[in-house]
């Protein structure tokens, strides 16, 4: 009964604090798998690469199920309405194109360093930052993307316009929840992959928490960003949301599949990979 009341108070929210709550939510899973630190002094390998396979999959079944295919419906249901006439792959894939280059020049220029690489290894412009902050914004560049792929989805609720001939949204409260829900739920293990690896540099438990829980702060800033943007301009709607998915895909394909496979752990990274993708699915098929 309790959470229906939560459920009915969320719903009557607006989109933007809507988009506020479900970035806070995915905050706090990872300041809760950070939080894992004050429990184990070590942690196993190939559990961690199994954590960044599922990361993995969720990224990569939420850039199709809760992004790219909304995307492609919206534009079929505007051309079925008359409101369009542009085929309904162009506005995804002009979108899906420039999130991927938007990320490809942060990671040019941010300076970062994936979790299991040496300082050497560090990317981006030169600098003489610490190996700790390197670390944080790697995991940084990897949400902001995951903010504005929830943005967009509540952000999406705010128009009339969206609902299809048949009255039947495109967009539904059910499938933004699902897309918050999976983020936060890979947001969790992630967050304990970024606060071990600062523990084992010798970190406080507590700086250590700290600083991998501060690496997923970008995400309720990012998600209100993306809700405010496609409430002001609808029709950059299709283009936001595939934006947000091209994002995604180029971090997983640039840096979480490659970390997951490093420590030679390939079977069960791909294993996690796989309950990733299939969690995601069955998260925005239920309740989408």
């Amino acid at each position: 009964m309790e959470n229906y009341e939560l459920y009915k108070w969320f719903i009557v929210q607006t989109p933007v604090m809507q988009a506020l709550y479900a970035g806070l939510f995915t905050w706090g899973l990872t300041a809760l798998g950070a939080a894992l630190v004050f429990l184990f002094n070590s942690t196993n390998r190939k559990a961690l690469d199994m954590s960044l396979g599922f990361t993995g999959g969720v990224m990569i079944a939420a850039s199709f199920w809760s992004l790219l295919s909304p995307a492609i419906a919206y534009v079929e249901m505007q051309n079925e309405m008359g409101l369009s006439d542009s085929p309904s792959w162009l506005a995804p894939a002009i979108g899906f194109f420039l999130g991927a280059s938007f990320l490809f020049v942060l990671d040019k220029i941010i300076p970062h360093l994936h979790i299991f690489a040496k300082r050497e290894e560090a990317e981006g412009m030169e600098t003489n930052w610490r190996k700790t902050i390197l670390l944080v914004l790697a995991i940084a560049l990897h949400n902001i993307p995951e903010g504005l792929a929830v943005g967009v989805a509540f952000g999406a609720l705010a128009n009339p316009e969206i609902l299809g001939l048949e009255g039947h949204s495109v967009f539904t409260m059910g499938s933004a929840i699902a897309l918050a829900i999976g983020i936060g739920i890979q947001n969790f293990p992630e967050g304990f992959a970024v606060s071990m690896p600062l523990r084992r540099q010798g970190l406080s438990k507590w700086k250590s928490w700290k600083w991998g829980q501060l690496s997923a702060i970008v995400e309720p800033v990012f998600a209100v960003i993306g809700a405010a943007i496609v409430m002001q301009v609808l029709p950059i709607l299709p283009y936001a949301l595939s934006f947000a998915a091209g994002a995604m895909i180029f971090i997983v394909v640039e840096e979480v599949i490659p970390e997951s496979q490093r420590g030679g752990n390939t079977d069960l990274a791909t294993m996690g990979l796989i309950a990733g993708f299939i969690v995601m699915m069955v998260l925005d098929v239920a309740l989408g």
